[in-house]
């Protein structure tokens, strides 16, 4: 994981995060973004789907980019192509985030380095579902 934080620094981001803005979430059960949420959903944490061709996913409304979502975000999810990241991180750093999560395969060191500049902690190339069950159970 390039330039990740330890584990006790991503166990406590998890353990003090109540709301997780998924960018990209998808509204079909079989994609890995919905499955996801999902499980965030599942395991106590507020989903705020990004998605501009939604309505509503996973019972929650959806918003059609980062600025439109109300109120306090803990952690922006992205489940977006590396080339949106950074546009994405842009948006992020608006709206104050404790931590930017770039999904598994999905990497921007431009967007990093942007979002840490504003002193956000920044996950790339990994699943916040895998890390979530790896480091609270």
């Amino acid at each position: 994981m390039p330039d990740n934080p330890g584990d006790q620094e991503v166990k406590d981001l998890l353990g003090r995060a109540k709301r997780i803005a998924v960018v990209g979430l998808s509204d079909k059960p079989e994609r890995d973004s919905y499955r996801v949420a999902r499980y965030l959903q599942d395991h106590g944490y507020e989903i705020i789907p990004v998605n501009p061709l939604a309505d509503e996913i996973l019972g929650q409304k959806a918003y059609p980019d980062l600025a439109s979502v109300p109120g306090p975000v803990d952690i922006v999810d992205v489940f977006r192509r590396s080339d949106a990241v950074p546009e994405i991180a842009e948006a992020a750093v608006k709206i104050k985030p404790k931590a930017l999560w770039l999904q598994l395969d999905v990497q921007s060191q431009k967007a990093a380095d942007l979002a840490r500049g504003e002193g956000i902690l920044v996950v790339q190339n990994a699943c916040i579902k895998v890390e979530h069950h790896r480091l609270m159970f």
